[in-house]
């Protein structure tokens, strides 16, 4: 890979972890952590991150990142999962879906067969909106035009309408020990009232989740009845998920460009 290359790529990750460390880069890139302190010194003078002890942090107000450019990010990774999330799905059940891109990517998985499907997600909706057999129902609320999605007080009490039996979700942080987080405020309280209606939820998350620890706590890995993720998850992290008996399935995608 050319530098150039890696280190558009180290912008990516950075915009789309809020954070990460030069151990990390390290291993994901497969060169030194010197080469990485070059690459995050070059990225910081062209104002792209800014460095921090030990990594590098988002200069961009990340709380809510363009759905566009979300939906071009490990693109292989939310595909597979969404496909596999399909699986727990079957005729006549009632589900929620949030407005992550797996859930979209999920919404363009799902065959055209008699379903409920509550979303704060205008992008989750449109899609389904091309599948006779599926009913949608909206959350309202207030429009985040940057995820294309409904928050706040209106889009909680619309929730408190139904009960569902399966919640997908994602996330922007997976940390073993703090649980579940969320870069938004506004996103994490509507997935929390999601969580409250379901039956199951069900955690839609890839790899470069895990570890993670964004601004505001949304619910603990006891809340999580199943998790969803790629096959490039740390063996750590696979170790640890078996010892603390959360249930979780790993989907197998295509080799990294990284």
């Amino acid at each position: 890979m050319l530098a150039a290359e890696r280190q558009q790529k180290i912008v990516e990750i950075v915009n789309e972890r809020l954070s990460v460390r030069v151990s990390e880069l390290s291993k994901l890139f497969s060169v030194t952590e010197e080469t990485i302190r070059r690459d995050l010194e070059k990225l910081e003078r062209e104002n792209k991150l800014k460095r921090s002890h030990g990594g590098a942090i988002s200069i961009r107000d990340e709380s809510e990142i363009d759905f566009s450019e979300r939906e071009i990010t490990n693109v292989a990774e939310k595909k597979a999962i969404a496909q596999e999330a399909v699986k727990q799905i079957s005729s006549g059940d009632r589900i929620i879906l949030d407005a992550s891109t797996t859930a979209w990517y999920l919404a363009k998985s799902l065959p055209d067969m008699p379903l409920t499907v509550v979303t704060n997600s205008i992008k989750v909706a449109i899609e389904l909106s091309k599948k006779e057999k599926i009913q949608v129902i909206s959350t309202g609320g207030m429009l985040l035009p940057r995820s294309l999605s409904y928050v706040g007080p209106l889009a909680e009490r619309s929730l408190e309408t139904y009960h569902v039996d399966k919640a997908f979700l994602s996330c922007k942080g997976i940390h073993l020990e703090n649980g579940l987080s969320e870069s938004n405020e506004w996103q994490a309280l509507l997935k929390k009232r999601m969580m409250d209606i379901a039956d199951q939820t069900i955690l839609m998350v890839d790899s470069s989740k895990f570890g993670i620890r964004t601004f505001v706590h949304m619910a603990s890995l006891s809340d999580i009845d199943h998790i969803i993720t790629d096959n490039k998850i740390d063996i750590h992290c696979r170790k640890e998920l078996e010892d603390r008996n959360v249930p979780f399935t790993i989907v197998e995608t295509l080799r990294s460009a990284y």
